[in-house]
């Protein structure tokens, strides 16, 4: 017999795989089982990107829904969030929704700053838009120095002032104050002029612009007063007007103490006739809220009018309406913080990102075709150019314009009356005084400081 058949060749069985071809079905499972997790992570993320809502580009607004002050800021809230729903329904910006968050400053000034910083730190807010009166807004300035944020402020206020973390969309004194007491000079051919204002830092600027203004043009002014603020007791003021019968009345008291004012004068059976008054913190959402019979004949003062004649005024007047309803208005804190809104969208689809530093830059560059005209930042003082109207109020709540710059005004925030050093200290000195932005005393101010 053979020896092949004695010893037979030994097969291992089929079932029976040999350990190199086990090892590599083991790296074929295992490169399997990878690919499956890679294909699952990529599918998950993607889905992820695909069906998950993009994430909203966080703003903070910053006014007083309660106190004194809400009277006037709420419609600004109103103005803000319709130009936010605006853009949302148009797509958004860098492809993102807008959510905005509101937070109330309660017509305090402290309350102000503690809000500024918690919409910054705590809700990681790309911009603020807000403020009212001055002092809130000078309450929020070292907020936004610390951090390097930014501010859009649609406020016309004194001017005296230039901060890189914010951006004023409201009149600076040359766009407001000034044409406003030379047209009374000219116009209504005053010479004796009563200054009257809320008893913080808005007014006593605007005063002091005021008082250098009337010097050069050798009139007279008969008294500078100012009212406690949020006070509506005004009946002494009114009293002293009418002993020394000035042409004019020059006012910025405002919110509650600017209605009673106007109570006041009526019940004290003086007219516009007699002695008309220029207000540079009334407009028509005042005089909606309000029995606005006082205040018919009295003028203002502002860089806007919903009795502007222009289409896209009407477009503005019109969507503000449809929003709100039909018993709305709008006025020049409506325009300039629905404009205000405009202004950062462009800047943030111009920078391609919500970085404030260069969105800040690319605000310097912008325009726009407001319902007030053309209007543009200015890059060297970040004030916005913006046309000058003065109205007079009728029996509807509106304005009869009576006179207009025609064009828009270069923002001065610095008039050239005193140097700006010379500016800088007036304002440190009143701070210094009240420990703080507002008088709390009730003693009257001291003499304003010499021109250098």
């Amino acid at each position: 017999m053979r020896a092949a058949a004695l010893f037979p060749e030994v097969r291992m069985p089929r079932f029976i795989k040999s350990p190199d071809t086990h090892s590599r079905s083991r790296k074929r499972w295992w490169l399997f089982v990878g690919c499956g997790l890679a294909f699952c992570l990529v599918m998950w993320f993607g889905a992820g990107q695909f069906f998950l809502a993009p994430q909203p580009i966080l703003v903070g607004v910053l006014h007083s829904q309660t106190g004194p002050i809400a009277v006037s800021e709420q419609a600004m809230i109103d103005a803000e969030r319709l130009a936010f729903e605006e853009i949302n329904a148009a797509g958004g910006l860098l492809g993102r929704p807008i959510k905005w968050i509101v937070a109330d400053g309660a017509s305090d000034w402290p309350t102000f700053a503690r809000e500024a910083d918690r919409l910054i730190h705590e809700e990681d807010v790309t911009v603020l838009f807000g403020c009212w009166t001055s002092a809130s807004r000078k309450s929020v300035l070292p907020v936004l120095e610390k951090s390097d944020h930014l501010l859009i402020y649609p406020m016309a206020y004194e001017g005296l002032e230039s901060c890189p973390n914010v951006i004023y969309t409201g009149a600076a004194p040359n766009q407001q104050i000034t044409p406003a007491v030379q047209w009374c000079q000219s116009a209504l051919n005053a010479r004796r002029f009563f200054l009257l204002g809320s008893d913080y830092i808005w007014p006593h600027c605007v005063n002091a612009i005021i008082s250098d203004q009337l010097m050069g043009l050798g009139v007279e002014k008969v008294a500078e007063k100012y009212v406690p603020f949020g006070s509506t007791d005004l009946n002494s003021y009114v009293q002293e007007i009418v002993d020394t019968q000035p042409d004019v009345i020059l006012c910025s008291v405002v919110g509650d103490s600017a209605i009673a004012f106007f109570r006041e004068l009526r019940e004290a059976g003086i007219s516009p006739d007699d002695i008309p008054v220029i207000s540079f913190a009334i407009a028509e959402d005042e005089l909606r809220s309000t029995n606005h019979t006082d205040m018919v004949g009295h003028y203002a003062a502002w860089n806007y009018f919903q009795s502007i004649d222009s289409e896209e005024n009407r477009q503005f007047v019109s969507a503000f309406k449809t929003r709100y309803g039909a018993d709305r208005v709008t006025s020049d804190v409506i325009a300039a913080a629905y404009n205000s809104v405009y202004l950062w969208a462009n800047a943030v689809r111009e920078s391609g990102n919500t970085d404030v530093q260069q969105v800040r830059n690319a605000l310097r560059q912008q325009s726009l075709n407001a319902p007030e005209g053309i209007i543009a930042v200015d890059p060297g003082t970040q004030h916005t150019w913006r046309p000058v109207y003065i109205g007079r109020i009728k029996e509807d709540a509106q304005f009869d314009i009576v006179w207009s710059s025609n064009v828009s005004v270069r923002p001065v925030p610095y008039p050239i009356t005193r140097s700006k050093t010379s500016w800088d200290t007036f304002v440190r000195e009143l701070n210094r005084r009240w420990g703080g932005w507002a008088n709390t005393g009730t003693t009257q101010p001291e003499e304003t400081p010499e021109n250098d």
